[in-house]
């Protein structure tokens, strides 16, 4: 599919993208460009083919396709870099989870004559770095791919072959809908899930008892999402404020209707809701996200 395929970051997702081209045969040379001198030891361990490149020069000038996939906040160093020596003939994406933030990045700063479409394929797990990757991670996950006004018919059809190629079912967006609609599948349940731990923590210190070591399975699910990489959803926080601002606000929203019900002991109400949140599960079993099989923990 390509002559020559640079990876840019390679955790979780890039070595994922990795394995898996290399297994597709989707790329006659693949390059791999990473800072982290730990990574790199585990990416050659991984045995391969594929070139590490420790620096983005003129060895990228005849790239013909780049997947940047690093923590946003690194995309700003990265894309000078993009602007000096790549040809205009490549094609850009990159795996982030917010994307009107990388829209505006592209338009102040990317040299007019480079081709980025941005790609965010649904796919990852709490864990981070080379060694967790795996060819299958995004097979028969969805892939958002965000076009715009710069974006090119031409282009967009070969992302999402390469996307298809890797198992994914693609589908394409607006950066505005994306962003709001992935503020409360994603990013909301992220950030509760950190809080509720936070709050399991604050509460061990008020009972000056030990909490932690009678976790349920409510606690232990929660916890397997607050073991994200903190960088990435630093990022992602800050990357959709707005939109992450009013979904905490209907989540705060919400919650008090659920204390206001538990205070008055409004049964009709409250289990209303549960019923109405099981739906939902059910749903989302439907839709193939998840499987029916019962969970009573590891």
């Amino acid at each position: 599919m390509f002559n020559k395929l640079l990876i840019i970051g390679c955790g979780l997702i890039g070595s994922s993208v990795l394995r898996a081209v290399s297994n597709k045969k989707l790329s006659k040379k693949i390059f791999v460009y990473e800072k982290s001198k730990k990574n790199i030891s585990k990416i050659k361990k991984l045995k391969i083919s594929c070139s590490i490149l420790t620096s983005l020069k003129k060895n990228i000038s005849n790239i013909d396709f780049v997947i940047i996939c690093t923590p946003m906040s690194e995309y700003e160093k990265i894309i000078p870099k993009l602007n000096l020596y790549l040809s205009t003939k490549s094609i850009i994406t990159d795996v982030g989870s917010t994307k009107i933030n990388v829209l505006n990045l592209i338009n102040k700063k990317l040299r007019k004559k480079l081709n980025w479409i941005s790609s965010h394929p649904i796919a990852g797990s709490e864990v981070s770095g080379p060694e967790y990757g795996n060819k299958h991670l995004f097979l028969n996950k969805w892939c958002i791919l965000i076009k715009s006004g710069n974006t090119k018919l031409k282009q967009l059809v070969i992302l999402k072959r390469f996307w298809k190629k890797l198992g994914s079912q693609v589908i394409v967006m607006n950066p505005t809908n994306h962003d709001k609609i992935f503020s409360v599948t994603s990013h909301l349940p992220h950030l509760i899930a950190y809080n509720l731990i936070k709050t399991a923590k604050d509460s061990e210190k008020i009972q000056k008892n030990s909490l932690i070591k009678y976790s349920a399975g409510g606690l232990r699910d929660f916890s397997r999402i607050a073991a994200s990489n903190e960088i990435m959803w630093r990022d992602i926080f800050f990357s959709n404020k707005k939109n992450m601002v009013s979904a905490i606000n209907l989540f705060i929203k919400n919650l008090n209707l659920f204390k206001k019900n538990i205070e008055r002991k409004d049964s009709k109400q409250l289990v209303k809701k549960l019923i109405n949140s099981k739906k939902v599960r059910k749903q989302i079993i439907q839709l193939k996200h998840d499987i029916d099989r019962p969970d009573f923990g590891r």
